[in-house]
């Protein structure tokens, strides 16, 4: 692939002063980069990508053998290699397909099975007196669900939900406050039902229920493969769900880690979800490169940071509710192809993954947009806009949302001369140096790239589509970079070290053997501890 590589450096170097609104001297030119499935749309034409990059982006595509590895990623080879898995969190969203095969025997029974499970679980809890649900997990056990809850919060008439996450007391204690021990499930996700930081708020949420006269006999349930553990932990089967180890964690809320989203916005919705998924994946394995978003939106990702050297990339959803968005897809995009080697264990030959941050709109504009559009670093823009929004009362909101999100893209990439400053500075009367010297502060050098998904509406369906697309597009990122996007050897050590350092820290054992910086702070830790 070193040809296709060097082809891209070289129309980079070409066009890397070529002012993308020059583009546009094209009357086709949105139509002619954009893309849709649908009703959803994807513009990438406030890019600098023209039709010769994109045909050189497509051909390192299938230079990689893109289609041969999503063909056999739904087949259900064992494209896992490190760990010898399957990858198939899509069989969790194939509510109409056929069959889908791991070693010969076919998946669906079993997840259709675990589905209606699921179901009728939901509807049970949603029926009884349950006025809250507490999701215990840990990153994709977590920020998929507590995501997709806000996100679908119009459609959230069942229990409460709340997620506790991080192993700081802090989080548990808060989130249990107020909540009704009587009246509470407990959901505690961890596919091993080992994890740390899960077990231990577990623990210290089942300790909170028996000292508040709850019932955690009737008021746990557990998503997990470890039935031997739940049973331990006094959770009877009815109230396990389990999921394969096909089904990586940050891929995983389609499945039981969905669970609290069921039980909040019903099975029906649920299923939407699932459907809008598995959408996603019917034009993802049918649509051409050319027509195909999760891969021109892969495309466009690989442009900007692998060959234009752009380190980060902004994901703006300018919806409230998608508030949570740039943090699923930060671990998403960062957990998956953040890594230096690739399949065959030699280093990678481009830089890896992005930095990926964001928040939503229009908050972002009064916090760093000032460095997007000023800052001497270019940070391409990932916008997300709905026609139209949940609450008509209030339309008038949501057509100044609509505006703030077009006028950012277009602001990125047309910017301001330092002629049109001047002249907005002679317009107040400023003359001479000092005329120069406020119009340099007021030029903006525009030509920043953007890309924006629109949507008609919000709604399961369609966040459905979202999720899967960005999954998509970070497979197909992680194949042209040669790379295994479903590990994540680089979290391990850390944990070790931790296990390692507990007793440390706890005064049961020795600091002896470790660097003198962790000594050091350990020993300031026991000091202000006692």
């Amino acid at each position: 692939m070193n040809a296709e590589w060097d082809a891209l450096r070289q129309l980079e170097a070409q066009h890397s002063n070529r002012r993308i609104l020059s583009l546009f001297d094209d009357p086709d030119r949105a139509a002619a980069f954009s893309a849709r499935t649908g009703d959803m749309l994807f513009d990438y034409s406030k890019t600098n990508i023209d039709a010769g990059i994109r045909d050189a982006l497509i051909d390192l595509a299938q230079a990689a053998g893109v289609s041969e590895k999503r063909d056999a990623m739904f087949s259900g080879a064992a494209i896992n290699d490190t760990e010898g898995r399957a990858v198939l969190h899509t069989a969790l969203r194939n509510l109409d397909g056929g069959a889908v095969l791991v070693d010969g025997q076919d998946v669906m029974p079993g997840v259709h099975d675990t589905l209606d499970r699921m179901r009728a679980y939901a509807r049970q809890v949603r029926d009884s007196a349950i006025t809250d649900v507490v999701n215990i997990g840990i990153g994709g056990s977590d920020l998929g669900p507590a995501m997709a809850y806000q996100a679908l919060s119009p459609w959230a008439d069942g229990p409460r939900c709340h997620f506790v996450s991080n192993v700081d007391g802090a989080h548990i204690a808060d989130t249990l406050r107020g909540l009704d021990a009587g009246t509470t499930l407990v959901i505690v996700a961890s596919k091993t039902f080992t994890t740390i930081e899960t077990m231990t708020n577990a623990r210290s949420a089942r300790a909170w229920m028996d000292d508040q006269g709850g019932n955690p006999e009737a008021q746990f349930a557990a998503l997990s493969t470890a039935a031997d553990l739940t049973a331990d932990f006094g959770i009877p089967p009815e109230r396990v769900f389990g999921f394969e180890d096909w089904v990586g964690g940050r891929y995983s809320m389609w499945g039981p880690i969905g669970l609290s989203l069921m039980i909040a916005i019903g099975p029906e919705a649920f299923d939407a979800f699932l459907r809008g998924g598995q959408a996603m994946d019917r034009h993802f394995q049918a649509a051409t490169f050319e027509e195909n978003l999760p891969v021109l939106l892969a495309l466009t990702g690989v442009w900007h940071a692998q060959v234009c050297g752009h380190a980060s990339r902004a994901v703006l959803p300018y919806d409230q509710r998608l508030a949570r968005l740039p943090d699923y897809f930060q671990q998403l995009e960062m957990e998956s192809n953040g890594k230096r080697v690739q399949m065959d264990g030699t280093p990678v030959v481009v830089d890896s993954g992005p930095v990926v941050w964001g928040a939503a709109g229009t908050n972002g504009q009064h916090a760093f947009y000032q460095l997007i559009h000023q800052g001497t670093r270019v940070i391409p823009c990932e916008f997300m806009i709905a026609a139209q929004g949940h609450e008509s009362d209030l339309a008038h909101h949501h057509q100044l949302l609509v505006a703030n999100c077009l006028a950012q893209s277009e602001a990125l990439m047309r910017g301001r001369s330092i002629d049109e400053a001047r002249a907005r500075m002679a317009e107040k009367g400023l003359t001479g140096d000092e005329l120069e010297r406020q119009a340099q502060h007021r030029v903006f050098e525009g030509n920043r790239p953007s890309v924006t998904l629109a949507y008609p509406q919000l709604d399961p369906f369609t966040l459905g589509q979202i999720v899967a697309l960005y999954e998509h597009r970070v497979f197909v990122e992680g194949v042209i970079l040669g790379i295994n996007s479903f590990d994540q050897w680089g979290v391990e050590l850390g944990k070790e070290l931790a296990t390692s350092l507990q007793p440390v820290v706890e005064g049961t054992a020795s600091a002896d053997g470790k660097d003198g910086s962790t000594a050091a702070l350990v020993g300031f830790i026991h000091r202000h501890s006692d």
